[in-house]
């Protein structure tokens, strides 16, 4: 399954690696991939192995920085 999410707040290279990190611990999670978009709305698809809690992903990219989930 793949999934796309809007995030706003990303700057870098670093902002991306860190919302990768935290999306990627979250269990059945097999890839993140983020079109970054610097100081604008960035695309992160995730791929999994079966549906994930939208709530989650939401908390993985709050726990990675001051970055936030504005679509799913």
């Amino acid at each position: 399954m793949k999934k796309t999410y809007s995030v706003t707040g990303m700057t870098c290279g670093h902002c991306a690696g860190a919302v990768t990190e935290e999306i990627g611990a979250i269990e059945g999670v097999q890839a993140v991939e983020i079109d970054l978009v610097a100081g604008g709305t960035s695309s992160v698809h995730v791929t999994s192995d079966a549906p994930i809690d939208d709530t989650a992903v939401a908390a993985a990219v709050d726990e990675a920085g001051s970055y936030q989930v504005v679509d799913a």
